[in-house]
């Protein structure tokens, strides 16, 4: 078993340490939490053993598992690699792709594995999907959230729209060669809402619409590709495809028809893949024990952990232009 610390014991921390203490691939060794009074707290009311600093749990464990504010990402995981540890690192990768590059080569240098948090792609209505999303052309994007004052310290491409490009960017096998975007602070001191248009090289845009003071949730991505349509709801755990092929001769008296204005004619059929439930924090933390474990590449790597921040960083940019 790969022995595991987590640094930052705050919201999410606390489900990290939950399920790696729960996992048959971890050894949980324990965590670290700049706050001695939430340490505390944490170590008081879950039993986990609680280090007097970084250092301390770095040089105890094989795995380090960052799940603290952006601001520090880079500095947990220049020491963390430094002594030698494979790192799991929340998205975003870092707060700046001079970061994320350093990162990056420090992890080759030292021969470590890294894997970023970019959770949705262990979403089940996703992989459900996935493969049938094929040379997509447009695509269509809505992560809105209530306003929680967790994540504020970051604009929203940061805190919610880098889950969409990071998806965006896993099924679009094409460079991106232009991006505009606007933002509008509302209530924070960095944007609260923001759309962004993203195109590629290949044709294929992106329009993704983001905002974390909505009167409800919703998690959704429309995928728009020749002869067929994928939408998968990330909240509701639902893909749907709709697909169209050419009409038979004598279609079913219940087939649902379209012609076009050149007389052609296109059956419509519809499709809910099977969506297996899952724990996707689990399964992402798993799957990198079994990247560090045969020496493979993680599902996440540090570079798409990276290209997402840096289209994420281009979003911004527009902002103050």
């Amino acid at each position: 078993m790969l022995k595991a610390g987590v640094l930052g014991a705050g919201h999410l921390g606390k489900i990290h340490l939950k399920l790696l203490q729960q996992s048959q691939r971890y050894e949980l060794v324990g965590f670290y939490d700049p706050s001695a009074e939430n340490a505390k707290k944490v170590a008081n009311e879950f039993g986990y053993t609680s280090f007097d600093s970084v250092k301390e749990l770095i040089d105890a464990v094989d795995v380090i598992d960052i799940v603290t504010p952006t601001l520090s990402h880079f500095e947990c995981a220049k020491m963390a690699i430094e002594k030698g540890c494979h790192i799991f690192i929340e998205k975003p990768i870092t707060n700046t792709v001079i970061e994320a590059e350093a990162i990056k080569t420090l992890a080759s240098q030292k021969h470590v594995h890294g894997q970023v948090g970019h959770v949705e792609r262990f979403n089940p209505a996703f992989t459900a999907a996935k493969d049938m999303i094929s040379n997509p052309m447009f695509i269509e994007s809505h992560r809105l959230a209530e306003f929680n004052p967790r994540g504020t310290d970051v604009p929203v491409v940061l805190d919610l729209m880098i889950h969409d490009i990071d998806i965006i960017l896993n099924v679009v096998n094409s460079p991106v060669v232009d991006v505009h975007a606007s933002g509008v602070s509302v209530i924070s001191e960095t944007p609260d809402i923001a759309n962004a248009r993203i195109v590629f090289e290949n044709g294929c845009v992106a329009n993704l619409t983001a905002s974390r003071i909505s009167m409800k949730n919703m998690r959704k991505a429309r995928f728009f590709q020749k002869d067929a349509y994928i939408s998968v709801d990330f909240l509701e755990k639902k893909s749907e495809i709709v697909r169209m092929k050419d009409a038979p001769e004598h279609p079913d008296e219940f087939a649902m028809i379209l012609q076009n204005a050149e007389g052609v004619k296109k059956q419509i059929y519809f499709d809910n893949p099977e969506v297996i439930p899952n724990n996707a924090i689990l399964d992402e933390l798993e799957t990198f024990a079994d990247a560090i474990e045969n020496d493979t590449v993680p599902v996440v790597t540090l570079d798409h952990g990276t290209e997402a921040l840096r289209i994420a960083r281009q979003i911004i940019d527009c902002f103050d232009n």
